[in-house]
């Protein structure tokens, strides 16, 4: 076998079958190969973004790597935001990037560049292959890397020679390594600190799925704790029944009041809550100055068995998600983000999948959001836009039996509308709703809150994305997907309710 089909068989050994891809001539062989080895899924994607933001979705919904296969250091380049993003969310992912030839690498060929350079800031890993013959080898190292604990992105480099040449058979199965129990020295620290009172829970990572936010709910109810979630965490189980673990605002005078009062802050799997960026005369912590806090589960431990152990150390008892009826549509009126964040929650189906790149509207939404039936919210984790619509196309190839919906403002999906052409092509089931307010608006927020408060006409300009105003509904009917435009409650109400009774990819596009 050739590099490229012993790399592709050592990925599939380790469960990983799925490769989204944007390749060049320096990957040839790994295209060719997938006609050898079938069982690997190759995915087509129209730009780098879009593969790194879906193997970011497939991994926060299995906690499995995709790969990627990306061109040489440019072709990774394109694929940077989304990859920091998938830093931020701890999503494992195997990120193969091609080289040029080992031969071709003196003469400084046009697409020549330290690739390795471009892949460190956002990798956990990084590795070039040094020969043909280590090529199972090094990949099976490659996927053991992603997986951490957290996950990470695991880049390898790999020379187009490589590839061509013999290299063997493929690498050995690796497993990856289990999350640790943090020592009974911290659970008893956690548990002291929630009896004195006025104390709260702040839970990332795994910690935020159903087993985690279920002993998070014991501990509520036998110390009255309250119970915070990372906003930048990959994933989180949101619904009416989990409304009880309150995400940290956004801003920070917001979250100061939400964190106001608290004297201990027990943390599982974060860090202490900081506010997005710094501003003018206020400081970047939000909890009050004197909160103490007593870390239970480090990131790379088991924060929801860390949370069981400290729920029996107080004597916690059982508790179940209650069951809670759908809430109202809204009234009939204009289309606002109230309103449509109360179409949402209405109708939403159960265990839906959320991909949300809403910014400016995403407050209002998400309130909304909190009252409707169970569902996963995968959110902007590293703040890098460009994430909603490929991270939407990551998990609805990890879920497919769920319906995915992609909340998306208007700014954001221009950097990587080439996503609705992968879920035309795969027939993935997203519904895609665009927040159409033709504006960059929360620049114009920010622009305020950093002291710039004079937003004269040259400014506006910068702001300002409704000249000409892209049409969404052209834009994506030309991609291959169904595109509606609603301008008012009722009328979204209607075309939303359509697309969650039908299967395939359906385009929204919300007037605000």
């Amino acid at each position: 076998m050739n590099g490229a089909e012993v790399l592709l068989r050592t990925l599939l050994a380790n469960r990983v079958d799925l490769c989204l891809m944007n390749p060049g001539t320096s990957e040839m062989q790994f295209v060719s190969a997938l006609d050898r080895v079938p069982a690997m899924r190759g995915i087509l994607c129209l730009h780098e973004g879009v593969c790194a933001g879906a193997a970011d979705g497939y991994a926060r919904m299995t906690g499995r790597p995709a790969t990627v296969l990306l061109h040489l250091g440019p072709g990774l380049a394109n694929g940077l935001s989304n990859f920091h993003n998938a830093r931020k969310a701890r999503s494992p992912i195997v990120n193969i990037v091609g080289e040029h030839a080992t031969a071709h690498l003196r003469y400084d060929a046009p697409l020549t560049a330290d690739v390795a350079a471009f892949a460190r800031p956002v990798s956990g890993w990084v590795q070039t292959l040094a020969n043909a013959a280590e090529m199972g080898e090094t990949a099976s190292a490659c996927v053991q890397a992603a997986y951490g604990p957290p996950g990470q992105v695991s880049t390898l480099i790999v020379p187009a020679d490589f590839s061509w040449s013999p290299a063997g058979g493929p690498g050995p199965v690796v497993e990856p390594a289990t999350r640790g129990m943090p020592a009974s020295s911290r659970i008893e620290a956690a548990a002291a600190a929630l009896r004195q009172g006025d104390a709260a829970l702040l839970l990332g990572g795994s910690a935020l799925l159903e087993p985690g936010l279920t002993e998070a709910a014991r501990i509520r109810a036998a110390t009255g704790a309250q119970v915070f979630t990372n906003r930048y965490a990959g994933r989180v189980v949101r619904g009416a029944a989990w409304s009880f673990a309150r995400r940290v605002a956004y801003f920070p005078e917001a979250a100061e009041e939400m964190l106001a009062g608290l004297r201990h802050i027990v943390l599982v799997e974060t860090e202490p809550p900081i506010s997005f960026f710094g501003y003018p005369g206020r400081r970047s912590t939000v909890a009050p100055e004197d909160c103490l806090f007593t870390q239970l589960a480090a990131m790379d431990e088991d924060g929801p068995g860390a949370l069981r152990a400290l729920a029996d150390k107080l004597h916690a008892p059982a508790w179940q998600p209650a069951t809670a009826p759908p809430p109202e549509l809204p009234p009939s009126g204009p289309l606002t983000p109230e309103s449509l964040g109360r179409v949402l929650a209405a109708l939403l189906p159960e265990g839906a999948i959320v991909s949300d790149e809403m910014v400016s509207c995403g407050e209002a939404v998400n309130a909304a959001l909190a009252t409707a039936a169970r569902h996963d919210l995968l959110p902007l984790s590293g703040g890098s836009i460009g994430q909603g619509l490929p991270v939407a196309v990551g998990a609805a190839m990890a879920c497919p039996e769920r319906k995915v919906v992609a909340i998306e403002a208007d700014g954001s999906g221009l950097y990587t509308p080439q996503a609705l052409w992968t879920m035309a092509r795969e027939k993935l089931d997203v519904t895609v709703v665009i927040l159409a307010n033709r504006r960059y608006r929360i620049l114009e927020v920010e622009m305020l809150r950093t002291g710039a408060t004079q937003i004269g006409p040259r400014a506006d300009e910068m702001i300002d994305i409704a000249r000409p105003a892209i049409d969404w509904t052209l834009l994506g009917r030309s991609l291959g997907v169904d595109s509606v435009r609603a301008a008012t409650a009722d009328a979204f109400a209607s075309e939303f309710a359509a697309a969650v009774r039908t299967r395939g990819p359906k385009l929204i596009e919300a007037v605000l």
